[in-house]
């Protein structure tokens, strides 16, 4: 609500008063610079207190936010201070030990509290570039409101594995190890993002 009305804190008189009495600060940046700062280096925007505005106030926030980020980045509102760890941290439900069985429990891990998400696994066949794959995946968090993707990727003539995480449309991608006898060597990438997801369109992309 504080930005809706142009302020970066609720109350910044407290604040200012607040840095002035804190020894460990080197310096003395106004609080809108280092607002515009955060903004520009951020990968996911938290928007806290959504149930205190209404549709108005929401467009101006993010208005404000949209003014500061040189790029496309995903704003994901808050009520009551709730939103799933797991879109903030990555998917921490251990994807990289258990692929297979991650459809469902991960599922489960999004309960009743956290009803604002939806999560789901896509299977794509081998990928020759990951580059490439990449590049869609981006498209998605562009496209298709997707917050966090994260999975292992087979490539063709590869004896490595690709493990794939992506926050919006920032992706990362390296080789980790080698595929074993034991692995289900295929591509498989979880897929979180705000309700509504057009899985689809979703899968289309991310198939290339």
């Amino acid at each position: 609500p504080a930005l809706a009305e142009g302020r970066v804190a609720n109350d910044m008189e407290a604040l200012q008063a607040q840095r002035a009495g804190d020894e460990t600060l080197d310096h003395d940046d106004p609080v809108e610079e280092l607002f515009e700062d955060q903004i520009a280096c951020a990968d996911l925007i938290i928007l806290s207190k959504s149930d205190l505005m209404d549709a108005a106030g929401t467009a101006r926030a993010n208005a404000i936010i949209g003014e500061h980020s040189a790029r496309a980045v995903k704003i994901v509102p808050t009520s009551h201070g709730k939103v799933d760890p797991s879109v903030l941290l990555g998917l921490g439900l251990a994807v990289e030990d258990d692929i297979e069985n991650r459809k469902s429990h991960h599922d489960g891990a999004f309960d009743h509290e956290h009803d604002d998400f939806d999560t789901f696994i896509v299977d794509i066949a081998s990928v020759a570039n990951p580059d490439e794959l990449a590049k869609r995946v981006a498209t998605v968090a562009e496209e298709e409101n997707v917050l966090r993707v994260k999975g292992f990727v087979e490539v063709g003539g590869k004896p490595m594995r690709l493990l794939l995480q992506a926050v919006g449309p920032r992706v990362n991608h390296y080789y980790d190890r080698a595929w074993t006898a034991q692995d289900d060597r295929r591509s498989r990438l979880v897929v979180i993002g705000l309700k509504g997801l057009n899985r689809p369109a979703i899968e289309r992309i991310l198939a290339g």
